[in-house]
């Protein structure tokens, strides 16, 4: 077989088996390319599209709405646009595009379009922003709504320690600015705690406090979210305020800020520097008095170094700095934390626990806890799950499903042992599978976050994933 024709079977099967949609016209705008994926998107059968003109399959579309047919016209690409529209079979989706134009030479030939699918995360968001509206109900309404809401103050704060106090000292001074904040601490540490705690024991408490992951939603939905959307701003749009203006008087509190594209961390620095903000689509400036806590489970001058974190904004948001530190380096605290863990899920689950035995305990002292204070407080609840309603102590056979725990030993020591007649390549990789699938029970099965534990990035954790887990 001659290379040329493997090479053409290779990328029909990448194109056919892979999970973006894919849509190529020639200069006729009659489609050349039309996968698998696509058709499913769009509840067609590809048999029905190809060698067709564009605008007779899709009626709705004419030269000026379609994509395909702007870019083979202007020879410019559209990248990152977002598209709502109802498909064939009456589906509503919602897609990230981005459109290319083909050269041969100087010569316009065609056009491909790539299709992201994210109705899924798309119908999350659209879910976050109605409750979200919640808190613009009457007050009698908005009374009952918030009553539902987990709210902290300063007294959750759990421990004694001087890093910990000094860091409650700080926020307590900042409750009352409307300066912004800039939170770091590792994950499970309680970056929300405090935000919470500033916005509730401040002079913004009766007004909203909303909070934003910005590393969950892609950024052309964050974007939308965030500054809200006019008609037009993208195919299938409507008019919707974003977050920003249900925070209007209050605190919008943005996670994991670090995570943020850099486009959109310099919308925010506008926002922060003018005090408006204008929706996507939209070409009304609208006045926002918003303060912003923004958190980051990385160390500020290391994302700076690495590019994460503009500088301009960098320098905005670090008026008042917090740094929690992690449970690792305040060990004093985890016997008040663990007591805090018991009472709290007695009453949850009508249990008599007094205490936890000396042991485990002795357990808790010599772990790492590289999930802070929530993995602490998981590792409780699991085992106040398992415990007789008689018992009055948590021994150490209540935290079975927690068992890494009770053997916080050595991994490569306890493999080599046991392992004699193995290879040494073998024996690495068993290390590494078990390194791997510890820290991802440890982090919920959290792939950004296992990635940033072990120090790897995100692309190389998921190809060791599809190694190590059938």
């Amino acid at each position: 077989m001659r290379k040329t024709d493997l090479n053409k079977i290779i990328m029909q099967n990448i194109l056919h088996h892979a999970d973006i949609g894919v849509h190529v016209i020639d200069n006729k705008r009659k489609t050349v390319v039309y996968n698998e994926f696509m058709a499913r998107l769009e509840g067609l059968d590809k048999n029905q599209v190809l060698e067709k003109d564009i605008l007779e399959i899709f009626p709705s579309l004419n030269e000026e709405t379609s994509t395909l047919i702007k870019v083979l016209h202007t020879g410019e690409g559209i990248l990152n646009s977002t598209q709502s529209y109802f498909n064939f079979k009456g589906q509503r989706i919602t897609t990230i595009n981005s459109t290319i134009p083909l050269y041969d030479n100087d010569e316009i030939i065609g056009a491909l379009e790539i299709a992201n699918n994210i109705t899924h995360i798309k119908n999350l968001s659209d879910q976050l922003i109605e409750l979200q509206n919640k808190l613009n109900l009457t007050q009698v309404d908005k009374k009952d709504f918030k009553s539902q809401i987990k709210r902290y103050n300063f007294h959750d704060i759990i421990g004694n320690h001087k890093s910990l106090e000094v860091a409650k000292k700080i926020a307590k001074k900042a409750k009352d600015s409307g300066s912004s904040v800039l939170i770091y601490g590792d994950t499970g540490t309680g970056k929300e705690l405090f935000a919470q705690s500033i916005h509730y024991g401040g002079i913004r408490r009766k007004k909203a406090f909303i909070a934003q992951n910005c590393a969950a939603i892609p950024e052309a939905l964050l974007e939308g979210i965030l500054f809200g959307t006019d008609k037009g701003g993208f195919t299938g749009a409507t008019e919707r305020e974003g977050i920003f203006e249900q925070a209007h008087g209050g605190t919008l509190m943005l996670d994991e800020i670090n995570s943020m594209s850099l486009s959109l961390q310099a919308k925010i620095l506008r926002v922060l520097q003018e005090g408006y903000i204008r929706r996507v689509g939209g070409k009304k400036d609208i006045p926002v008095d918003v303060r912003i806590i923004a958190t980051t489970n990385e160390d500020p001058l290391e994302s700076l170094k690495n590019g994460t974190i503009r500088k301009d904004l960098y320098y905005r948001l670090n008026v008042i700095f917090i740094k929690i530190p992690s449970l690792a380096e305040r060990r004093d605290d985890i016997i008040i934390l663990s007591e805090h863990f018991v009472r709290k899920y007695n009453l949850l689950f009508e249990k008599n626990i007094k205490k936890i035995s000396k042991e485990v305990l002795e357990q808790f002292m010599k772990y790492t806890w590289p999930g802070n204070v929530r993995e602490l407080g998981n590792v409780i609840e699991g085992a106040m799950n398992i415990v007789s309603d008689k018992e009055t102590i948590l021994k150490q056979e209540d935290f079975i499903s927690s068992i890494y725990i009770m053997e916080d030993k050595p991994l490569k020591k306890a493999i080599v042992v046991e392992e004699k007649n193995k290879s040494l390549p073998d024996i690495l990789e068993e290390m590494e599978k078990d390194i791997i699938l510890n820290a991802l029970e440890r982090n919920e099965n959290n792939i950004t976050r296992t990635a940033k534990e072990l120090g790897i990035k995100r692309q190389t954790l998921q190809h060791k994933l599809k190694k190590y887990i059938v």
